[in-house]
């Protein structure tokens, strides 16, 4: 955890960044991570969302999901167990760790141009476009974190999601997957690499 001036690397995907341009990131202004997790809704065509759903096809014989149900189903599963993991790792930050960053009202970056690297590849992998890499210039604060050591998606209790996250505020240990929480005031200083959109 810094307060200071420092540089940084960082992976545009949805708007290209342009040289000189300068993002103000405090507490009170959400990223976009906050608002897939939390603002988007999973609706079938019927706009009916997955309580809906599970109310209205299970019966005393059990459950049926059609393709565009399941489907439904399991969008709503996955954003909804990323969204809990993100409310633990937050709850525990207010808590315990009021000092560093929020996951939610933060840029995601990495500190050297070899960990965003790293993280293009992973985005590569999953088919998420990246526009572009840029070096920022940040007068602000910072969370070196693992990106491994986030809670795991899966059905783990509540308690150990929890511990999980202290694991995961306790800094970068193991280093497998670098990630910087930025805040404060950030400008794009240069254009690392830019990719056909």
């Amino acid at each position: 955890m810094g307060e200071n001036q420092f540089f940084a690397y960082h992976i545009v995907t949805r708007n290209k960044m342009s040289l000189g341009q300068v993002i103000n990131f405090d507490e009170n202004q959400y990223n976009s991570l906050y608002r897939f997790f939390f603002e988007k809704e999973q609706i079938n065509s019927k706009g009916e969302d997955f309580i809906q759903i599970l109310q209205c096809q299970y019966t005393n014989e059990g459950l049926y999901l059609d393709k565009e149900n399941a489907d439904t189903a399991i969008r709503y599963i996955g954003q909804t167990t990323r969204a809990i993991r993100e409310v633990i790792v937050e709850m525990v930050r207010l808590k315990e760790y009021s000092q560093y960053p929020s996951r939610l009202s933060c840029l995601y970056a990495a500190k050297t141009y070899e960990d965003v690297l790293k993280w293009k590849q992973i985005f590569d992998s999953f088919n998420r476009k990246v526009l572009q890499i840029v070096k920022l210039k940040v007068v602000g604060n910072y969370f070196e974190g693992d990106g491994d050591l986030l809670p795991k998606e899966d059905g783990t209790s509540f308690s150990k999601k929890i511990e999980q996250a202290r694991e995961y505020w306790n800094g970068n240990i193991s280093n497998e997957l670098p990630e910087l929480l930025i805040n404060g005031k950030i400008e794009v200083v240069e254009i690392m690499d830019d990719f056909p959109a």
